[in-house]
């Protein structure tokens, strides 16, 4: 893949500017609570920067882009599904969930379970969501060795440094601005991009006879993957502090609903160009590695300015992406375990004790990827999923709608043993999706609860 020096120069200097507008940002945040809900005082623009800042990684553009050069535009279903997850978040979740002024899902958990729900919650959701960043440093990495042509060591150590300048001073805040700067440049440049590749698609004659069969046909792939697809990518949207953290730094709960519908307007149309992007160049270029054809089209066959800004654009959504999730973690080991622990610890010292954590997150993620660079990416998106979904999607959905309608021990139970059913069919690899079967256990314990509770309240009569 050959880079111009121009291309090169305007994608760094993307980085910076983007960079530094969040690092200025952040200037301001002198508390726990300003670094992991923005002293609760985001409006539409950083809930929704925030949410589509976190999820648009390297997943939703470069990932998109490589399955569409194998599976045609029914790769698009990615980044609807995120979108879709998005609005029923805003729906059924943001407003009861901001309502409460907590801080993270084991907090709200702890409200109708107790304290052992917290702290379970909390320690396997933190694994779930670094496994996910785990997913998101192996694009990384990737795409930073290609694109500087640098050993592992180094891009990972440059991964690093990038996350942590991203996050690390200002947290939610410096997330929520430049995820908004990031998202306008994903969205103006992949657009031009898409347009580009889909008016060489579909007027080329080469270029059509070239393209594969179906390729063009976004229910490909048949509608029992696509509901399957979409049921998961639901389920761990809801079930991720990362996101919910964004609802709850709001500054009313009508202002983290519009947010998330925002954020799920911004996200539902990236995957089509980014597709488009796939399947131009699997037809023009079928040797090309397909975790290459995006960033290939954007250096080779885009203007140097366009190119450059476009994969500075993408090195931020993977650099975005990581850097939330990280924030995840760091709010729930601090709030809901450390906090917990040592009562009474300052304003300062907890401040420092969060983004401590939020640099340890970082850290583990960045070396986990490093030693398991040849690993495939969908092992640890399932095994995040699994870790995440399995065990908090039912017991939540259930403490919104129906507060009282389980007793805590089932719903304790539950959330232990799908959660370990979800993580040993991940790690033996079963046909089932781990999270579905971590979601029938789920839902045959949290029903055996609720009917003893139903008899125990008649005999009681």
């Amino acid at each position: 893949m050959e880079i111009s020096g121009l291309s090169l120069i305007v994608m760094c200097l993307t980085l910076v500017v983007v960079m530094g507008i969040g690092i200025y940002s952040s200037r301001k945040v002198k508390s726990a609570e300003g670094f992991s809900v923005s002293a609760r005082r985001a409006g539409v623009p950083l809930v929704a920067g925030s949410i589509a800042g976190t999820c648009v990684g390297g997943g939703a553009t470069v990932g998109t882009a490589q399955l569409a050069a194998s599976v045609g535009l029914s790769a698009w279903w990615f980044t609807l599904g995120i979108g879709i997850g998005m609005v029923i978040l805003g729906i059924f979740y943001a407003y009861p969930m901001r309502k409460t002024g907590l801080e993270t899902i084991p907090q709200f958990l702890r409200l109708h379970y107790g304290l052992g729900a917290e702290i379970f919650i909390s320690v396997v959701s933190s694994l779930g969501i670094l496994f996910s960043a785990v997913a998101s440093a192996l694009s990384g990495i990737f795409i930073l060795k290609a694109v500087f042509g640098t050993e592992d060591c180094m891009a990972a150590f440059i991964l690093f440094v990038l996350v942590m300048l991203y996050a690390f001073f200002g947290g939610m805040k410096s997330a929520g601005v430049g995820g908004i700067l990031k998202m306008v440049i994903i969205w103006v440049t992949l657009v031009i991009a898409g347009f580009s590749a889909g008016q060489m698609l579909f007027f080329e004659p080469t270029m059509a006879e070239a393209v594969m069969p179906g390729a063009f046909d976004l229910f490909d792939e048949g509608g029992e993957t696509i509901l399957s697809n979409l049921l998961s990518m639901v389920v761990g949207i809801v079930s991720t502090q990362s996101y919910i953290q964004a609802l709850f730094s709001a500054s009313t709960p009508r202002t983290a609903a519009v947010g998330a519908f925002t954020a799920a307007a911004i996200v539902l149309p990236i995957g089509l160009p980014c597709a488009l992007v796939g399947m131009y160049m699997h037809a023009a270029d079928p040797s090309l590695p397909a975790i290459l054809v995006l960033p290939a089209f954007l250096f080779g066959h885009q203007p140097a300015l366009l190119g450059g800004i476009a994969m500075g654009g993408i090195l931020l959504s993977v650099i975005g992406s990581v850097a939330g999730l990280s924030l995840g973690i760091g709010a729930m080991v601090s709030r809901d375990i450390i906090f917990r622990l040592f009562h009474g610890l300052g304003a300062a010292l907890q401040l420092h004790i969060m983004r401590a954590v939020v640099l340890a997150a970082v850290v583990l993620a960045s070396a986990i990827a490093l030693f398991h660079e040849d690993s495939e990416i969908l092992f640890w998106t399932y095994l995040s999923m699994a870790l995440r979904g399995g065990g908090v999607f039912l017991p939540l959905t259930i403490a919104i709608r129906y507060p009282h309608a389980i007793a805590p021990n089932y719903a304790i139970a539950s959330m232990v043993l799908s959660t370990l059913i979800a993580v040993t069919s991940a790690l033996i690899g079963t046909p089932i999706k781990p999270i579905f079967l971590g979601l029938a256990v789920s839902a045959f314990i949290l029903l055996l609860g609720y009917f003893s509770r139903k008899y125990r309240s008649a005999l009681r009569m």
